[in-house]
Formats: structure tokens, C-alpha cells, sequence
């Protein structure tokens, strides 16, 4: 399969819509007027780099679906559309809860003038829903990529790829609704756990080992094969 080189029209668009929603993370920031407003502005550093890690992530599997596979029809148009939709609206979720999470260490303190207890499951399912969009949304376009990789002419090993890429995608979007389960049920009968919800994102790398395992084992195998028919 020759992979797709020049770039679209819907990829700089979508470049620039991610550029947008990387310049929103600081856009409410103004300008330090001295060095100890400077100092205080530093210490938002880390809530921006994990968010702007995150963001890049969605990016990096988007920019790599288009790289791999030459494949931009009416579906994937649309569902490129959602994702960008959902990326610019979850901007601000994501980064009020990673200000939160990072707080302690980023030397600030959060009262309960900027969110109750009571308020912590709700905000576990707003950044879980925005998860389960963006990465079912990816998962959604490599199955449609899989669903035709004949006509794109992806070989066993592409097409190995494409259905990990699936697995990888909806596993990601599978922990955000464990997430928000974990959340209302620690919300309900241990109030003082409900913070596992957030840790409950750890097993993400679970997840992708699983897979990339089962991806290595299933590659030998189309290998093999294709030394037999030799």
C-alpha cells in the first residue's frame, strides 16, 4: 500500500483546530507584571505540559491514521469533524481537573469554592466522556479502515495493524467509563476514595501492553505464514 504523502485539506485544517486548542490551555493567562506574578504563573508549567502531552497524543494517532492509510471519504470526513468538535469543547474540562489533580505539587491549595466533593464524581464524568468520544471516534475511523482494506489494498500485516489500532482506541475509551463508574460508586459508598476514579487512567498502560502483545504474537504468525508460501 503506498502511503499518503502530500497533505490534505481536512489535515491542515485539523492541525490547525489542534494548534487552537493548545493555544486555549494558556490563552487565560495574562501577562506577568512582576517577577513574583512571573513565579506564580510558573507554577501552572506542569497542568500545561500534561495537558498539552495529552492533546498531542489525539493528534499523534489522528496524524497517523491519515499518514497510513489513504483513505478520506464522507465517514471519515465526519468523524474527523466530531473529534475536532469535541477536542476544542474539552479543552477547559481537561485542564480545570488536571489544574486540580496537580495542585498539591504545583504549590497551590483548591478550596471548596472551586469545586465541593460532592462535585468530584461529575467532574470524573465530564473529562470520562470527553475520553470516550475522542478515542471511540478513532476507533470508529480505523475500523473503517479495516472494514476496506481491500479496496485500499493493505497487507495482512496493515491490516493486523488497523484492527490493533481498534482494540488500542476502544480499550482507551473502555477506562473512561470504568473511570466514572469507579468515581459515582466510590461517590456513593466510600466518599473519601472517590479520587480513584482519576487513578483508575493507570491501567491504560495495562491495556496497551495486552495489546501490543497479542499485535507481536499475531505478526509472527502473518510472518510465518508468508515464509511457508515462499
Amino acid at each position: 500500500m503506498a502511503h499518503r504523502r502530500e497533505v490534505s485539506r481536512i489535515e491542515g485544517f485539523s492541525d490547525a483546530v489542534f494548534a487552537f486548542a493548545i493555544t486555549l490551555l494558556v490563552v487565560s493567562l495574562e501577562v506577568p507584571r512582576s517577577f513574583h506574578e512571573l513565579t506564580i504563573a510558573m507554577r501552572g508549567f506542569l497542568t500545561f505540559a500534561v495537558c498539552f502531552a495529552l492533546l498531542f497524543q489525539v493528534w499523534w494517532r489522528h496524524y497517523r491514521f491519515f499518514r497510513t492509510y489513504d483513505l478520506e471519504d464522507s465517514y471519515i470526513i465526519t468523524l474527523t469533524a466530531l473529534l475536532l468538535f469535541v477536542v476544542l469543547f474539552y479543552v477547559y474540562p481537561l485542564k480545570f481537573l488536571w489544574s486540580i489533580a496537580l495542585a498539591p505539587i504545583e504549590g497551590r491549595t483548591v478550596g471548596d469554592a472551586v469545586i465541593a466533593n460532592a462535585e468530584v464524581p461529575a467532574l470524573f464524568a465530564i473529562y470520562g466522556a470527553g475520553v470516550i468520544a475522542v478515542f471511540s471516534i478513532l476507533g470508529l475511523m480505523h475500523r473503517h479502515a479495516y472494514a476496506k482494506r481491500e479496496q485500499i489494498g493493505l497487507s495482512p500485516a496493515e491490516a493486523l495493524e488497523a484492527r490493533i489500532r481498534v482494540y488500542s482506541n476502544f480499550g482507551v475509551a473502555s477506562i473512561g467509563v470504568l473511570s466514572i463508574a469507579v468515581a459515582y460508586a466510590a461517590a456513593r459508598f466510600a466518599p473519601h476514595l472517590v479520587g480513584f476514579g482519576g487513578f483508575v487512567y493507570s491501567l491504560i498502560g495495562i491495556v496497551e501492553w495486552r495489546i501490543g502483545t497479542y499485535h507481536s504474537r499475531q505478526l509472527r504468525k502473518i510472518t510465518a505464514a508468508g515464509k511457508g508460501n515462499l
